[in-house]
């Protein structure tokens, strides 16, 4: 969700934002961070996350197909490139250059963690900021650690290191204190340890975490603050773990929804993307999919099993009814989308009525085109409108009629029939 607030934080913080690697298990032409959470790609929340810190730089190191992950980045962001793919601690080395002049905090994020939350990262950065150890770095507790690298710590229950689970032997898997691979560091303690790690694990790889261990023997203090949820820092690897993502993510957009007046019948059938507005005293009711980019205002009625995608706009009191599929399109006040209809590329006015059946056939085979039905209109059940095309104020359509395309209605005439032409009995000259 967007960040309503800039946080206080000082200037002398810098995030490294991860975002290269392939994502293999997700077994996908995609890049991993682009693969959408609520009709968002998973990079996005991230993004929104650092924009609500005032830091002074952030870098993001990219990889695979680094020019599509590119395209969504705001502008101001620093980007690197990871040529091969050999690690979090080589990726975050890719950095330094980018980071070069700064002294302070980094802070390393991860493009795959979309459900991670602002407060948490207050929490780290201010205890970091207040510690002023070498590294801070953010633990959960699980009782499924498997696949995360595991919290190693001393006889004094200080953090000496962290093994990833590849590399980590019986007693090591059994420890249920994971890394979540968020971490604070001092700049010079981070890129100084960089140096000095070797690839010297199952997967040949140089990991950020060998960093927490070579600190460690140095004698640095390496803090830590824990979180209770684990979801909350759920990396994304898989189509399953993309599933519980999209899970998570909808109920918090749903309960944000709720929070500020909308009804939801159902939250756990309502399927709505991420930036959605909806007016206050609203109601969505159940098998109700809404893409991100529409806007709903008050006092509307959408559902059951309708389908509202992109660019769609309903204005205050609108009823868009059941099994209905709408897209770039305004929908006036008032105005009554009941039953059974494809609204594509069409801008109707206010208080009309759009019978059962009416397609708008948008598409000629080249190009989408338009359709507008103006204030009042009337259009009969199973009417198609071949666009582009216009139907006036006040004009009906019989049942069934096929208007053609660039074959208007005029305001207050009626028109029926393959083709639809004006009926002399609509009482006009």
């Amino acid at each position: 969700m967007r960040p309503s607030q800039n946080y206080n934080m000082d200037k002398n913080t810098a995030v490294i934002i991860l975002a290269a690697g392939k994502g293999e298990r997700m077994k996908s032409a995609i890049p991993k961070v682009l693969h959408p959470v609520c009709s968002r790609p998973m990079l996005g929340y991230v993004l929104d996350l650092v924009k609500g810190f005032r830091v002074s730089k952030t870098v993001a190191v990219l990889g695979h197909k680094h020019e599509e992950v590119k395209n969504i980045l705001p502008p101001g962001i620093k980007i690197v490139l990871q040529k091969g793919l050999r690690g979090t601690g080589d990726a975050v080395r890719q950095a330094e250059k980018a980071l070069k002049g700064f002294r302070g905090t980094v802070l390393v994020l991860y493009g795959d963690t979309p459900l991670l939350k602002s407060e948490t990262i207050r929490q780290l950065l201010t205890h970091h900021r207040q510690s002023k150890p070498a590294a801070t770095v953010l633990t959960v507790t699980t009782d499924e650690p498997s696949g995360y690298g595991r919290i190693i710590r001393d006889k004094y229950s200080s953090i000496s290191g962290i093994v990833e689970d590849k590399d980590a032997d019986d007693y090591e898997k059994s420890i249920n204190e994971i890394n979540t691979g968020i971490i604070c560091f001092d700049k010079e303690a981070l890129f100084g340890a960089l140096r000095k790690i070797r690839p010297n694990n199952a997967k040949k790889e140089y990991y950020l975490t060998d960093v927490i261990t070579l600190l460690y023997k140095e004698g640095r203090i390496i803090e830590y603050i824990s979180i209770k949820d684990v979801h909350e820092v759920l990396g994304i690897n898989s189509r399953k773990d993309l599933a519980l993502a999209n899970g998570i993510m909808q109920k918090r957009i749903n309960d944000r929804l709720m929070q500020q007046g909308v009804s939801i019948v159902d939250p756990d059938s309502a399927f709505i993307g991420f930036g959605t507005k909806v007016g206050v005293d609203s109601t969505i009711y159940p098998f109700t999919v809404i893409e991100r980019d529409v806007k709903i205002g008050r006092f509307c009625s959408v559902g059951p099993f309708a389908h509202l995608r992109e660019g769609t706009r309903l204005e205050d009191n609108t009823v868009v009814g059941n099994f209905i599929e709408i897209v770039r399109s305004r929908i006036g006040k008032r105005t009554l989308v009941k039953h059974f209809s494809y609204i594509g590329d069409t801008l109707i006015g206010k208080d009309a009525n759009i019978g059962a059946g009416t397609v708008t056939a948008n598409f000629n085979g080249l190009k989408k085109n338009i359709t507008v039905i103006k204030d009042r209109a009337f259009i009969g059940s199973d009417t198609v409108l071949v666009a582009p095309v216009e139907v006036g104020r006040g004009a009906k359509t019989g049942a069934g009629s096929v208007v053609t395309s660039r074959h208007n209605v005029a305001d207050n005439t009626v028109v029926a029939g393959v083709p639809a032409r004006r009926l002399k009995t609509d009482g006009c000259a």
